[in-house]
């Protein structure tokens, strides 16, 4: 209920803000530090029940990957709507853009720059992620702690060259829907980046204080399959 109310909070402030309303900045960071505290404190529940306690059963792991199963999936739809929207005015350009694309005005990023360099960067981080859950499951602690500190320094690097590109943007979210989709796209991405660095950040965490065996990892198996 707690998360509820605060996710409702975020999203409310995050329109509030984008619109102009007055005090929609506090109530975006009120709902920001909420849900955050909520989630933290959720999750140090669950990791005591499942370290220290032992409730983690099987069918207890089957239920968490379920779970984790359906956000990803919701995930998915999210993306899938944003993508829409891109292929929906890309393809077919309506005349209220010019029926050109990119409409004319706005000068698009060079994607063989640092777009080019980002898909490099995500896609070694998911290569060394892999290679520190297999090392997890062998048994080689250094081959563990080592994949999982480089992929969360490339997922840094990856952030802050997504600032980077933003602050080099020549557009922005309210410039046509061409400004729109790239934010919304890029934006939506970026924060599961940013989700996704503190899911694995939790688990590498836990490797180091040997709170994850070969055989029972569950919480950092999830940040993997969200990664």
């Amino acid at each position: 209920i707690l998360v509820s109310f605060s996710l409702l909070s975020l999203t409310t402030g995050a329109v509030m803000y984008l619109q102009g309303y007055p005090n929609g900045g506090l109530l975006l960071t009120l709902g920001l530090i909420l849900t955050a505290s909520g989630m933290g404190l959720w999750f140090r529940d669950v990791i005591t029940e499942g370290t220290y306690e032992g409730h983690h059963t099987k069918q207890v792991q089957k239920g968490l990957i379920i779970g984790l199963v359906l956000f990803i999936i919701s995930e998915v739809f999210a993306f899938f709507s944003v993508f829409w929207a891109f292929f929906h005015s890309s393809l077919s350009p309506a005349i209220e853009i010019g029926g050109v694309w990119p409409p004319l005005g706005i000068t698009p990023l060079d994607p063989f720059s640092i777009p080019l360099l980002n898909t490099f960067l995500l896609l070694s981080s998911g290569a060394f992620v892999t290679f520190g859950h297999h090392a997890l499951i062998a048994g080689d602690r250094k081959g563990a702690i080592f994949g999982t500190l480089i992929t969360i320094i490339l997922a840094i690097v990856f952030t802050v060259l997504q600032y980077i590109e933003y602050n080099e943007a020549g557009f922005t979210i309210a410039d046509s829907v061409f400004g729109t989709v790239f934010f919304a796209s890029t934006g939506l991405h970026g924060l599961h980046v940013i989700v996704g660095t503190i899911f694995i950040t939790v688990g590498f965490i836990r490797i180091l204080n040997y709170h994850l065996t070969d055989t029972h990892h569950i919480g950092h198996e999830s940040g993997i399959l969200y990664w």
